[in-house]
């Protein structure tokens, strides 16, 4: 079985409470970190490796979150999905390209622009040609952001997840979903379900998000932030 089969396996069958946890890992050096914690796979955050970068989230160029996202995955013998925002405008087939050639075994893609909803239908299309070009060899992950950018209609979300599941998606993303309408999305949509948790205690734990539906947990630029957020109360102590 090879990384693409694994992490596509890693999805399938999971009990109830028993969520695939992915850490978003923003160098190489926290991708170890997290490989040598016993995690199956990763996920790189877009915003983690960003700031990791020096850039604003949503601000990387291409070719530097390309190259950011291939030091990770040479860095870790366990698979690694990246976060490619919307594409970086990149036509389906070389998106394709260049995520296989950074060693990558998935992506996300968000169905917004500058804050706006794409056009379902329209976004649906570019899914179906990046399931066309990928083939199997990449787990497509599709951001549904109606709670982040939309009027945050639950319905909406499952309609929405339902257009991009039929064009080839192999799990769908409600960002920002409350934690009360995760039934309702569970419910209505088919596939893996990816929610987002917070730490420290910030809203359920994985497992508790696990036993409300979710097949996978994510955590966005969290750990980078909460890493940060470290360094700084060391650095402060080293301030004379």
């Amino acid at each position: 079985m090879n990384k693409a089969e694994l992490f596509r396996a890693l999805h399938l069958g999971r009990a109830p409470g028993d969520p695939l946890v992915l850490p978003g890992p923003w160098d190489a050096a926290s991708a170890r970190v997290f490989a040598e914690a016993g995690f199956p796979a990763l996920a790189t955050p877009s915003a983690g490796v960003a700031a990791c970068l020096g850039y604003e989230d949503g601000a990387t160029p291409a070719e530097e979150m390309f190259a950011a996202v291939a030091r990770i995955v040479r860095a870790v013998d366990v698979p690694v999905s990246a976060d490619v925002e919307g594409g970086f405008g990149l036509a389906p087939g070389e998106l394709v390209e260049r995520l296989l050639q950074a060693g990558v075994v998935g992506c996300n893609l968000e169905d917004s622009d500058g804050g706006v909803l794409k056009d379902p239908r329209e976004h649906a299309g570019f899914l179906a040609e990046v399931r066309a070009a990928a083939g199997g060899a990449l787990f497509v992950n599709a951001r549904v952001d109606t709670f982040l950018h939309g009027d945050g209609d639950p319905e909406r979300a499952v309609e929405r997840a339902a257009s991009y599941v039929a064009a080839g998606a192999d799990c769908v993303y409600p960002i920002r979903a409350p934690v009360d309408v995760l039934p309702l999305l569970r419910a209505g949509i088919q596939g893996p379900l990816n929610m987002l948790a917070g730490l420290d205690g910030e809203g359920p734990s994985p497992a508790a998000l696990g036993e409300l539906g979710a097949t996978r947990v994510t955590f966005g630029p969290g750990l980078q932030r909460r890493a940060a957020r470290a360094l700084r109360e060391i650095a402060d102590t080293l301030v004379p």
